[in-house]
């Protein structure tokens, strides 16, 4: 599955420079298995958080001028591709989760439909992303992260993908890094 190929581009406006090294904020944050997940925490090697956001609903209209956005479309194609490489992050011992500013319920609906076998998590209180000072800009009335991906390892920041795009190769630069960057 592929975003159409007339999207703009996003452009790398630094907004990420400051997060490798940055201490995991200890936060619980909502995902869609019903349980409270806090990210500097994990057992897991690597935990591959891939940060998006908004995945539409079927039927429902995207907020305005959506393609437009350097970057914002592409969700389920992001999402999907992650869905198809589990099993090999899983090999490279790394946890993933996705994470939008969508609550649970909603969250819920996509991950379903999508038949992810991983967990979004919720940061609709922008607790996250303000404690990370992650990017965002502002659409449809909402607040929504930028595109990203963070490799977390032992609660710090190992790397950041910013800005990511096309989006459905998002997982496959994930896996070549993780090849790259052995344990």
């Amino acid at each position: 599955m592929q975003a159409p190929s007339h999207l703009p581009a996003p452009i790398d406006d630094g907004a990420s420079a400051h997060l490798p090294g940055i201490e995991m904020p200890s936060l619980l944050l909502p995902s869609t298995a019903g349980r409270l997940i806090d990210l500097s925490k994990r057992d897991a090697a690597r935990t591959v958080v891939y940060c998006y956001s908004l995945t539409g609903v079927p039927g429902a209209p995207l907020p305005e001028g959506w393609d437009l956005i350097p970057g914002a479309r592409g969700c389920t194609p992001q999402a999907c591709a992650f869905r198809d490489h589990y099993r090999e992050l899983a090999a490279f011992e790394a946890e993933l989760f996705g994470l939008s500013t969508q609550p649970t319920d909603y969250q819920r609906e996509m991950a379903e439909r999508l038949h992810l076998q991983f967990e979004i998590l919720s940061d609709a209180a922008l607790t996250l992303v303000n404690a990370l000072k992650l990017p965002t800009f502002a659409a449809g009335g909402m607040r929504l992260i930028k595109r990203l991906t963070l490799i977390i390892r032992g609660g710090r920041i190992e790397t950041v993908f910013y800005p990511v795009f096309p989006s459905y190769e998002s997982a496959a630069r994930v896996i070549a890094w993780l090849e790259r960057h052995p344990l």
